[in-house]
């Protein structure tokens, strides 16, 4: 309750596994058993991408990567590649958090290297909704759909 806005900083953030995605859920105060489970998540995402080879770019949005009341971890990126020229950067946003009268908004945006087949991407992808959920939430975990990931995750309150 400190802060009505939270930003996390995402740096270098590498997957071990390819063509997987970075994801995030959070956990109210009142689900003791700490599953990500419980807080519905709606939301959208559009992706802009180009082929490395210059052959093949677009921009669009990604129904793979929204949810309607979906409990679900939410998807912040597409497909991203685990060789050494790849990583993922980018923030989210969470707003009012500690709020037990609102739902939580949030947006992200992220750039990362990503992979299809034998092809190589830049892509940036734009996620916001909303948790809907009134009781305050107290914990947020980061994952890749699967997979273990290393980087850098920072956070900073914002007055």
């Amino acid at each position: 309750s400190t802060y009505d806005e939270y930003m996390f900083v995402f740096t270098d953030i590498g997957p071990a596994t390819d063509n997987v995605a970075f994801h995030f859920q959070v956990n109210a105060t009142d689900d003791a058993g700490g599953d990500y489970d419980t807080s519905q998540i709606t939301s959208t995402n559009f992706q802009a991408y180009q082929n490395e080879a210059g052959s093949e770019a677009a921009i669009g949005y990604s129904t793979s990567a929204d949810q309607a009341n979906g409990t679900a971890f939410q998807g912040l990126t597409g497909s991203l590649g685990n060789d050494a020229d790849s990583s993922l950067a980018g923030t989210l946003h969470l707003f009012s958090p500690s709020s037990t009268t609102y739902v939580k908004h949030f947006y992200a945006r992220t750039h990362s290297s990503g992979s299809s087949g034998a092809a190589t991407y830049a892509q940036s992808d734009f996620t916001a909704g909303y948790i809907n959920d009134t009781t305050a939430i107290d914990e947020i975990q980061f994952k890749m759909s699967s997979g273990n990931f290393d980087g850098v995750i920072q956070l900073f309150g914002i007055s």
